[in-house]
């Protein structure tokens, strides 16, 4: 595809990437002599399928997409990373994101040596549009939109992402980390209409898998390859795959415990909302609430000795004297607010 080739670093076009012994022969039946393995049968002693066929399949049965759009990573956090490999050239491009906003972006970005510009929202957190426009030029090879965004929960308005794919060739690329504790459609279904749209989503937080690090890119299948191209050739472990597989075999069960975080929020803030040490909630369509004490520093110390532990993030843009707080179970979500009521 001629338009997103350009995007693509010389280098990384020219590459002629690793082929592993599962490139040449991808069958589950035979004597398997090719890849140095160990042939004695000790578990997890082959190497894993390069390219998460059987996963795929699940996933794209899932969201609705079709297997050729999907790029698995270890963690968003390695999608994000090979994105930027793949596209940006150190001294020539830059990367665009909100602020505040996931602090990978910055971190990927500073990896690769290629400068970051930062749009901050406004002080209640929405977009100041005419801000974001004019910020937007040519030399940002990618960008980046949080949705819902983090730290503090807001869905992107659906209107807002549209303008801004339309207004650059380059690739835009919407994380939707926490698409499943909101009610907002998953940007998976315009892939079709926007060749330069990445969609983001992960294992770590509705299907409650952080442990096993599973990212996954819903993108133009040019960009697949591309990824495929630079990805490390087994970056999602045999065990991994498995447990994947396994959280999707039941997503019945999967649904009755996103309701319950979504029914938990919503009573955390009402429980939150008769604090005095609370003088604000921003609202949230996340697994996490961030709310703004009259002393966060006190709170924050409080809640440590008691072994409850939140995300201080008063140092980012707008969030001053602002804790983050993730969702817990009933129980977890009782403790904080008890803790909370004997601060005075």
């Amino acid at each position: 595809m001629r338009g997103l080739e350009k995007l693509i670093k010389p280098n990384v076009l020219a590459l002629q990437p690793y082929t592993s012994a599962r490139d040449e022969y991808q069958g589950d039946a035979g004597v398997f002599l090719d890849a140095n393995e160990n042939p004695y049968d000790l578990a997890y002693n082959r190497y894993p399928d390069p390219y998460q066929r059987e996963l795929k399949e699940k996933i794209a049965s899932w969201r609705s997409v079709d297997v050729e759009n999907i790029f698995l990573g270890n963690g968003s956090d390695e999608v994000i990373d090979l994105l930027i490999r793949a596209t940006c050239v150190s001294g020539e491009d830059r990367i665009l994101s909100l602020d505040p906003s996931y602090g990978m972006y910055r971190v990927s970005a500073a990896v690769n040596d290629i400068p970051i510009d930062l749009v901050s929202l406004n002080s209640d957190m929405s977009i100041d549009e005419d801000n974001l426009d004019s910020s937007i030029n040519e030399d940002h090879k990618l960008i980046f939109i949080c949705s819902p965004n983090n730290p503090n929960g807001a869905v992107i308005p659906s209107a807002i992402i549209e303008k801004v794919i339309g207004l650059t060739n380059n690739l835009v690329v919407v994380d939707e980390a926490y698409i499943d504790f909101s009610d907002s459609y998953s940007w998976c279904r315009r892939l079709d209409e926007y060749s330069n749209l990445v969609v983001l989503q992960t294992f770590s937080k509705s299907l409650g898998a952080a442990g096993i690090r599973l990212g996954m890119g819903f993108m133009n299948p040019y960009l697949v390859g591309i990824l495929n191209k630079i990805k490390p050739p087994y970056n999602i472990s045999t065990p991994n795959q498995e447990i994947a597989i396994d959280r999707l075999s039941d997503l019945g069960k999967l649904e009755t415990v996103i309701n319950d975080i979504i029914k938990s929020r919503a009573e955390l803030v009402t429980a939150l909302m008769h604090l005095d040490i609370v003088t604000f909630i921003y609202p949230s369509n996340a697994n996490f609430l961030l709310v703004r004490f009259q002393d966060c520093k006190h709170v924050f110390s409080t809640l440590i000795k008691n072994k409850i532990i939140v995300r201080d993030r008063s140092s980012n843009t707008n969030c001053e004297g602002c804790l983050r707080i993730s969702i817990g179970t009933e129980d977890e979500n009782q403790k904080l607010i008890e803790v909370l009521k004997t601060i005075k």
